[in-house]
């Protein structure tokens, strides 16, 4: 068989024998079990609210009960530990069957419900809650819940913390499930912590950085800030009164002054060893142009003064 279809084989197993016990065991204060597989054999521990009921006069009873078991569940030699409920208030199964047959002897759903709620807290209890579901009044089912306190509803604390108890009420309308959750006192939730008004903390001392480490946060922020002066546009522009000369490095000035003529010294240069055209032109050349200029210009002046002559005959 696998391993999943042994989980559920077991699981389906513990369900039948502890509602085999609650039939059984119901006028006793049946609380509830648990199952432990010994190299001996079988060991179940029983919690009942009177474990003189479970064990009977002469311990008939619980022999009856071993027999039913042997039978019934093919056990092989189970061995039965009874112990009595400390607190019957705190138990959650032994809750539930209380609540159910109050109900079923004709208590109101509310005050049953707030009843037992308040005896679970009065014994201490972190937290509780009692859900009832079914016919409470009238022929439609609804919920009912009553909380007090602080409970788990998921999780591993669910599970290991919460003790769960469940009832069943038959009523003339129909039954009546009761779902009973309760943390007990001391319980050890995840969340939990401790205020500790006597522990001792040590100091942390900052690591020291620079050459200013030795002064802190504290003595930076009492020391008063520097004054920084207010400089509008009205306000007065400070001017230096020293000698623009005695400033002035001379050796710098004599640098440029120097760097200054020789640009200017190699730009005569260049500009007297360029020539003024393509061809170099010959001095007598300009002189028979400026002669032949002449003559013409004197032509021209002749022509001009005999054309005013003749205008002056006619």
């Amino acid at each position: 068989m696998a391993d999943e279809h042994q989980f559920i084989e077991d699981g389906l197993r513990r369900s039948q024998i502890n509602e085999f016990f609650a039939d059984e065991l119901g006028r006793a204060g049946y609380g509830g079990m648990d199952v432990a597989q010994t190299p001996m054999g079988t060991q179940i521990v029983l919690k009942a609210e009177k474990p003189g009921m479970v064990i009977g006069k002469g311990g008939k009873n619980i022999r009856k009960i071993t027999t039913e078991l042997e039978d019934r569940f093919d056990m092989d030699d189970p061995q039965i530990d009874v112990q009595e409920v400390d607190e019957p208030d705190l138990n959650a199964q032994i809750v539930a069957d209380r609540l159910a047959n109050a109900l079923e002897r004709g208590w109101y759903f509310r005050k049953a419900g707030h009843t037992t709620i308040d005896r679970i807290m009065d014994a201490g209890a972190l937290g509780a809650e009692i859900v009832l579901s079914g016919k409470v009044t009238g022929a439609r089912s609804r919920v009912e819940k009553f909380n007090r306190g602080y409970i788990k509803h998921n999780g591993e604390p669910a599970e290991e913390v919460v003790d769960h108890g469940q009832g069943v009420a038959v009523m003339k309308l129909g039954t009546i499930g009761v779902n009973v959750k309760i943390i007990p006192p001391g319980a050890q939730l995840p969340d939990d912590f401790d205020i500790r008004e006597d522990a001792e903390v040590p100091e942390v001392e900052q690591a020291a950085v620079g050459a200013d480490a030795d002064e802190g946060v504290e003595s930076l922020l009492e020391e008063e800030p520097d004054e920084v002066p207010d400089v509008g546009a009205d306000d007065d522009v400070e001017v230096p009164d020293e000698d623009p000369a005695d400033v002035i490095d001379e050796e710098v000035v004599e640098e440029v002054a120097e760097e200054t003529q020789d640009t200017a010294t190699e730009a005569t240069d260049v500009a007297a060893e360029e020539p003024v055209g393509d061809e170099d032109v010959d001095a007598d050349d300009v002189e028979e142009l400026d002669e032949e200029i002449e003559e013409e210009a004197a032509d021209l002046v002749a022509e001009m003064e005999a054309a005013d002559e003749d205008e002056e005959d006619e």
